[in-house]
């Protein structure tokens, strides 16, 4: 059997499912799939729709469905019945950030930011009055430095200012905390002056002075 012949016998196989073949034809295409496995895999697909089939109207199969005269206005009263959903605010990743900014121990006003793959250089400090420990790190960013301050021994309540020291004299503000006594606490200090212009912070009590140097 030449492909020409197998394709005009694949097409008969739907009329052979349902019976409407001559006789001699049938017994044709029965031979046919007796021999060929891949007729008889697409005579059982064939077969296996028939059952839907025979709830077909044969009277309407040439009509086209029209759909109802009022269904486009309906869909469109449905979507303007639809609740609109509002974007989302563009302050909204800020506050998200701000969200998850800890400020531990009395610390005022301060984000962390996220340090995950950012070296951190231990800063050495000196402390002037005896009962306050510490330990500092200077992370660097594209804004700037940040200090992350280790401490206790702040006088509780009181108010500290925290400012770095720039190579070429500035001191730049790196934000305020506020002491916790005894409670360890950790301090997150941000300022705009860049680690590589950067040598040192200071934080300095209410009256200005100096009670605790870091050296970058």
């Amino acid at each position: 059997m030449n492909p020409e012949e197998h394709r005009v016998l694949r097409e008969s196989l739907g009329d052979h499912a349902i019976g409407r073949l001559p006789r001699d034809e049938a017994a044709t295409v029965q031979a046919h799939l007796d021999g060929c496995a891949d007729c008889r895999t697409e005579l059982a697909e064939i077969t296996s729709v028939l059952p839907a089939l025979r709830g077909v109207d044969p009277a309407h199969l040439d009509s086209m469905p029209v759909p109802p005269s009022d269904l486009g206005e309906r869909i469109l009263a449905a979507a303007r019945a639809e609740p609109r959903r509002r974007p989302a605010p563009r302050w909204l990743p800020v506050a998200a950030a701000a969200a998850v900014a800890v400020v531990v121990g009395g610390v005022t006003g301060y984000a962390i930011g996220d340090h995950d793959g950012i070296p951190r250089e231990p800063v050495a400090v000196r402390a002037m009055a005896p009962e306050i420990t510490a330990s500092a790190v200077a992370i660097p960013h594209t804004w700037g430095v940040e200090i992350v301050l280790d401490a206790d021994g702040f006088r509780s309540g009181s108010t500290y200012r925290v400012v770095v020291e720039a190579d070429d004299g500035r001191e730049v503000g790196a934000g305020e905390f506020v002491g916790t006594g005894a409670d360890p606490m950790t301090c997150n200090l941000n300022s705009s002056v860049l680690r590589a212009e950067a040598s040192g912070f200071r934080v300095l009590d209410a009256g200005g002075t100096t009670v605790l140097r870091g050296e970058l």
